[in-house]
């Protein structure tokens, strides 16, 4: 038998067997999972690039110049 097919029939009797709580908690913690995803995506980490940036090449030489910066800054620190 294919692997993958045992491995997925493995799973699916699993969960049918599983009691009705327990089927509940596996769906409170995919709701959960996936807000939580929701928030940190969408609210903690806007998409800075896109919004203030209009093209691919500005957001290149953006990151292009925060990445040398940044190593600027370390080989500074480093020295003294």
């Amino acid at each position: 038998m294919n692997v993958l097919k045992r491995i997925w029939r493995f799973y699916y009797e699993g969960f049918k067997e599983m009691p009705r709580w327990g089927r509940q908690m596996w769906l409170i913690i995919l709701i959960k999972g996936f807000v939580v995803f929701i928030l940190v995506k969408f609210i903690f980490f806007p998409n800075h690039l896109k919004r203030n940036f209009d093209t691919d090449e500005q957001r290149s030489e953006h990151v292009i110049n925060e990445l040398i910066k940044t190593a600027q800054d370390d080989t500074i620190t480093i020295e003294h």
